[in-house]
């Protein structure tokens, strides 16, 4: 799991790109920041990144997580609290930096998280006339909507709502939102695609640590890995709750080789791409994860379960392998057919490398342009 360094300035909505009076759009992004890493927030920074100094759009950002009065510093790691009190400062930035932009481009999830931080910003754009663009990346969306009735009626108010994926298109459609797809983007400037002849068993997953992205049947196939190829190394490039429980299970398999490298800055996680020779992947619940897109970069072969999203993005053994959902020896089979049989590794690293520059700032720019253009 990459944590970007950031260029997101914290606080009240901060201008990216300033000047006179010109023909350029001016939209604001609302978006986590990267004080807690995310995808969400990773993205956000990239769109921000690139927008600035674009003879087309002037671009600034609000964070739906601004710090705490230095007075209330100490709440900060105390999670609800410190999300009621950040709410009334959040409030105020929506309501000050949203008073001069022509497009306001919010960043969503799911659940209380889309009451807390969409929500707010769709009602107080719409108080300042300003063009709504819901921009939703969970891939709960579905049991979002079914049981948050507050979540369609939001969504219904909006005047466009994007996703990074065919999959949500066809998700919202169930609950008659038209949506469009706008991929994410992927920064290749922190890749380097490597051909690799042979493969070695070097695999590396950067997932977080967390319920959805199951990194403990990511150890498990590994386990099923190990007994055919002993000198078999895992990198797990990552943090989060379950970090935990992951260390005792490798402890319980009693695995060598399984190295817990923390979480990785923008500026290094392209080498734990480049010194692997695989990326594994046991998500169940996903939605268009970077992580992929950024071995695709790197030309690191994927194998990668299944959920009901991942065969929007993989193709069965042109980009890459898909196996059952939570079937560790499954994915194990087929890390181990790419270590067997080198010409489909180089062929699926081949494919998924041309795939990936459907990602890249030059693809999806004009697609974000027409995008904001087509609301004002």
């Amino acid at each position: 799991m990459s944590e970007p360094s950031s260029t997101i300035p914290e606080g009240a909505a901060a201008k990216l790109c300033l000047g006179e009076k010109s023909t350029r759009l001016r939209v604001c992004i609302v978006a986590p920041s990267l004080r807690y890493v995310g995808g969400q927030s990773a993205q956000a920074d990239l769109l921000l990144r690139q927008w600035q100094n674009d003879p087309d759009i002037a671009i600034s950002f609000i964070a739906v997580d601004p710090p705490l009065r230095r007075a209330l510093s100490w709440a900060e790691s105390i999670p609800g609290l410190r999300t009621i009190l950040r709410e009334p400062i959040y409030l105020w930035h929506l309501w000050r930096g949203l008073q001069d932009v022509d497009v306001a481009h919010i960043f969503s999830a799911s659940y209380w998280s889309f009451l807390l931080a969409p929500a707010p910003a769709v009602w107080i754009a719409k108080r300042r006339r300003v063009k709504t663009l819901i921009n939703y990346h969970s891939g709960e969306a579905r049991d979002h909507l079914q049981r948050f009735r507050s979540g369609k009626f939001v969504l219904s108010l909006v005047d466009k709502i994007v996703v990074p994926s065919g999959y949500l298109v066809d998700v919202f459609r169930e609950f008659d939102l038209p949506a469009s797809a706008v991929p994410n983007i992927v920064d290749f400037s922190q890749f380097r695609f490597r051909q690799r002849a042979p493969l070695r068993p070097h695999l590396v997953c950067t997932r977080g640590f967390s319920n959805y992205y199951s990194v403990d049947v990511v150890v498990r196939a590994f386990a099923e890995v190990k007994k055919e190829y002993p000198e078999a190394q895992l990198d797990l490039v990552g943090n989060g709750p379950l970090e935990g429980e992951i260390r005792r299970l490798v402890a319980d398999l009693h695995l060598t080789g399984v190295n817990f490298t923390g979480v990785a800055s923008r500026e290094e996680i392209g080498k734990y791409y480049d010194q692997a020779d695989i990326f594994i992947n046991a998500s169940w619940l996903d939605n268009m994860p970077l992580s992929i897109i950024e071995a695709f970069a790197a030309g690191t072969p994927v194998v990668t379960t299944s959920p009901e999203c991942m065969p929007y993005l993989v193709e069965h053994e042109r980009t890459g392998l898909l196996s059952p959902v939570a079937d560790g020896k499954a994915l194990a089979a087929n890390a181990i057919r790419l270590l067997r049989e080198p010409a489909l590794g180089a062929s699926i690293a081949r494919n998924a490398y041309q795939e990936a520059q459907n990602y890249t700032w030059q693809a999806v720019r004009g697609q974000w342009l027409k995008t904001y253009r087509g609301l004002v």
